[in-house]
């Protein structure tokens, strides 16, 4: 799957719509059928969804589940969302339900923050996370405040969620990595899903949450195929995810770079290694009981994100495990991130700003050294 990841190109977009893509499925490319997978012996078929249709689901079952969900965001309702995510949805639950708003971030974020405050549930919108800039205001103090300055009166169970990330020539504006500047907002949790599974679970558990909940998306998985639950699985938002054990090295990843970290182990393996792969999953806080478990077998550990260098999920990350866990550690922390520059439209730059496979490779050769390589 990793490989195929890699190659996957983003949905194509069209003229004049900010941004906003073609969507690739019912009306544009054939079928958006979900397809089943039928095992041996009997057992029971496996349903597998792509990302974008495991969120559309999630989305549909909490808002048959819980009449005062709602999602508003520019083209959520009649379009069906940027990635198609609430695809016809408005057809089941309503325009009110489905709300499409003006292209104004700051108006529509604090509309969404207000109604969480009065007992809605909320599912905000972003067509890209970059335009949520213009809603920071909104977030930072409204969103991750009101709670604590309101002494406990109010809530606000509010899910802001959106495609981010390098992509795929999308120019910078489109392309930006934003974790770390909401990262530092007090009150607010943040979750980065990876697969078709946990963006399903995760985004049921963030929409049950009284917390606010920033939920990433990353642009280039929406067409990931995988297995999903059913409507009674929901992931606690605070877990990380053991994507592969071992005992050599902790890869410490998220959103997309699991599909980077593991197409490296596939090379690294051959050679000898035995990686342990960590999806951390919560951004915002760590869990540090699985990265804690996992040094205290492999003793060292490699960072591997999108986000920029300075000042990224990395550097709050990397810091962590030095005040916490150094005595675990018998190599320095290594971070492998992205350039410190804006993300270039041309194809090889844009490859260049950001972790590529043999990079991780590398990595992994200077910190543990050449004794796992069989001779």
């Amino acid at each position: 799957m990793a490989a195929a990841v890699q190659s996957r190109s983003a949905a194509p977009r069209r003229a004049g719509t900010r941004g906003r893509p073609l969507r690739p499925g019912p009306r544009n490319s054939g079928s958006s059928r979900r397809t089943t997978r039928w095992r041996p012996c009997g057992a029971k078929p496996e349903r597998e969804l792509l990302m974008w249709e495991a969120l559309r689901e999630a989305t549909d079952e909490e808002m048959e589940r819980d009449p005062t969900v709602l999602v508003m965001g520019e083209d959520v309702g009649h379009y069906g969302g940027s990635y198609k995510v609430t695809y016809d949805l408005y057809k089941k639950y309503g325009e009110m339900r489905l709300l499409d708003t003006p292209i104004a971030e700051n108006s529509f974020a604090g509309m969404g923050i207000g109604a969480a405050m009065t007992g809605l549930r909320p599912v905000i919108e972003g067509m890209n996370m970059g335009f949520l800039l213009l809603a920071f205001n909104q977030i930072s103090n409204n969103c991750g405040m009101l709670h604590y300055t309101s002494g406990g009166q109010y809530k606000v169970p509010v899910v802001i969620r959106g495609p981010g990330g390098v992509g795929r020539q999308l120019g910078a504006e489109h392309s930006q990595r934003l974790e770390s500047y909401f990262q530092s907002i007090p009150g607010v949790q943040l979750v980065a899903c990876s697969t078709a599974r946990n963006s399903k679970a995760l985004l049921k558990a963030a929409i049950r949450s009284d917390n606010p909940v920033i939920f990433f998306e990353h642009v280039l998985l929406y067409n990931v195929k995988g297995p999903v639950g059913g409507k009674d699985e929901v992931q606690e938002l605070n877990r990380a995810e053991v994507v592969r054990e071992g005992t050599d090295i902790t890869i410490l990843c998220y959103s997309r770079m699991r599909y980077v970290s593991m197409q490296a182990v596939g090379d690294l393996v051959t050679q000898g290694y035995d990686p342990e792969v960590i999806d951390l999953i919560s951004l915002k806080p760590f869990d540090l009981e699985t990265i804690y478990n996992s040094l205290k077998k492999t003793r060292r550990v490699l960072i591997v994100e999108e986000c920029m260098k300075t000042g990224g999920i990395g550097a709050s990350l990397s810091s962590t495990i030095s005040e916490n866990f150094i005595d675990e550690l018998d190599h320095e922390v290594v971070r492998l991130s992205s350039q410190d520059v804006p993300t270039a439209y041309a194809h090889e730059l844009e490859a260049a700003t950001i972790v590529q496979p043999e990079q991780v490779v590398e990595a992994v050769h200077r910190i543990c050294g050449e004794s796992a390589v069989p001779a």
